[in-house]
């Protein structure tokens, strides 16, 4: 057999009160691309940070190409042609496009950065993944799914011979998803090892060669994509049938109106927006990146100011100018952004839960920290979010325990009307399963929820009714019955 491009041999990781990696022996051909599976918390992306040099391995031994290898930093595996593109950014943020992607090996004219070749270097990097920006802009002002794609970029354009893709699809809107696909191709034509972590069968059936599953950081085992069922592999994945995917739609037609806006609009981000969503219904909003979705969930929240149109909240008008606001009318965000929005990384799951409700859990200013465990305690259970500990950092915890800890936030503070944006993004078939249950369920209880996604299986199924946003404007509502892809996508595109 030909040298693998990676072998991992017996690796094991252990992190405060969890072995994420345990015993793992892997091998991966050169120029093939090579799928990684597994719930969140299996330890995939462990995996590829320890290949990527980000995280050292505690037992074990890594090859690249035939040579040992412990890398210390990402720079020691960037020297040995090792790039990850990694499902949460990390970039210096004040610093433009081009400062980002040659970060590291700036073009300089003896003590000066020389401007004019570092812009074309990071042009061409850019033009190397069919992508164009201002690569003068801050990084900062990108949207999420601009600063991937840059990400993708510096990962291509150093010339890695093994790139780490973690879950990079994460924040693109299909068109970007297919360039990326694509890509994928012609690196696999020029004999680059592409080892791509994700949940999402279609991608993975569609890009990949072979499939490894990992399950609580055992390897479960390794199949070929040829012959292979999606079904085996979820089976592997969770170690159980997955039935029921979905739960069934919830409808509200004839409930109690929890909000109605009527020709709500903020310059610039969307206009005239009006609809009702009724107690135990989820009404889906559908729309391509740019169309104002994510902005409307930010306004009902009092995160962007509105410059007309009123809102109504159980038939009172209500004016929401700051969260507080929003917080007070019973209104509750699950933002887009998980890691900058969602969360505070550095603190425990309990102190990430209880901010809302801080002021119930008070007495004389000073928080009686056994109401807050016994709240933790039966959120913790009730969502099934699993933790070394209630007061282990957020940051530590795979994407699916931290969006569930989003989510305990706003039932803990008894919101009604949920605004649900992207929640499932970034989160293996188990959480996403457990997340739609729990939509439906909440749904039942008499919640409304606001549900925005870019999948439209997911809009599709849980939804009664759909909004479509087109370029910040309302262009329309398809009922459960009427609505399919294509509908959709022909509304959404303008067709």
């Amino acid at each position: 057999m030909a040298q693998p491009a990676v072998r991992f041999e017996a690796i094991t990781k252990r992190f405060p009160g969890v072995v994420a990696i345990d015993d793992v022996t892997l091998d991966i051909p050169a120029g093939t691309c090579h799928a990684l599976c597994g719930e969140n918390g299996a330890g995939k992306s462990t995996l590829g940070k320890i290949l990527a040099g980000i995280h050292a391995p505690d037992g074990g031994r890594l090859v690249v190409h035939g040579v040992p290898a412990r890398f210390k930093t990402p720079r020691d595996a960037m020297a040995a042609g090792v790039g990850m593109v990694h499902q949460e950014l990390a970039f210096c943020e004040n610093l433009s496009v081009a400062e980002n992607l040659c970060l590291g090996t700036l073009p300089s004219r003896g003590m000066l950065v020389a401007r004019d070749a570092l812009f074309a270097r990071a042009g061409a990097m850019l033009a190397e993944i069919d992508t164009s920006l201002d690569v003068t802009r801050p990084v900062g002002e990108l949207p999420i799914a601009q600063r991937q794609m840059v990400q993708i970029a510096a990962a291509v354009g150093h010339q890695a011979r093994i790139i780490v893709f973690d879950e990079p699809t994460s924040s693109l809107s299909q068109v970007e998803a297919n360039r990326l696909y694509d890509l994928i191709g012609r690196l696999k034509q020029r004999g680059v090892t592409c080892i791509y972590v994700s949940h999402r069968m279609p991608e993975v059936f569609r890009l990949a060669d072979a499939v490894t599953v990992l399950r609580d950081g055992r390897l479960v085992g390794t199949r070929a994509i040829a012959g292979l069922e999606p079904g085996a592999v979820v089976r592997m994945m969770i170690g159980r049938e997955l039935s029921e995917y979905f739960p069934p739609h919830a409808s509200g037609a004839e409930s109690e109106e929890l909000l109605r806006l009527e020709g709500l609009s903020a310059p610039g981000k969307f206009e005239n927006i009006s609809f009702t969503l009724n107690a135990g219904e989820i009404l889906g909003v559908a729309g391509l990146v740019g169309a104002g979705r994510s902005e409307l969930a930010e306004a009902l929240f009092g995160l962007t100011p509105v410059s007309q149109g009123r809102v109504f909240v159980r038939g009172q008008r209500a004016r929401i100018r700051t969260p507080r606001d929003a917080i007070r009318h019973g209104l509750g965000l699950v933002p887009e952004d998980r890691k900058r929005q969602g969360v505070i990384p550095l603190l425990g799951g309990l102190a990430n839960l209880s901010l809302p409700t801080l002021h119930r859990l008070s007495r004389l200013s000073l928080v009686r920290r056994s109401a807050e465990r016994a709240m933790g305690k039966e959120f913790f259970e009730r969502l099934r979010i699993r933790t070394p500990g209630e007061d282990a950092a957020v940051a530590g915890l795979s994407g699916g325990n931290q969006q569930k800890i989003v989510l305990a936030r706003w039932l803990a503070a008894r919101s009604r009307i949920l605004i649900l944006d992207e929640p499932t993004r970034g989160v293996d078939v188990g959480a996403k399963a457990e997340i739609h249950a729990l939509i439906g369920q909440l749904a039942s209880q008499g919640h409304g929820v606001l549900l925005i996604s870019s999948e439209l299986p997911e809009l599709l199924t849980l939804s009664s009714r759909i909004l479509v946003l087109r370029a910040g404007h309302l262009v329309g509502e398809v009922s459960h019955r009427d609505a399919s892809q294509e509908v959709l996508l022909r509304r959404m595109a303008g067709v």
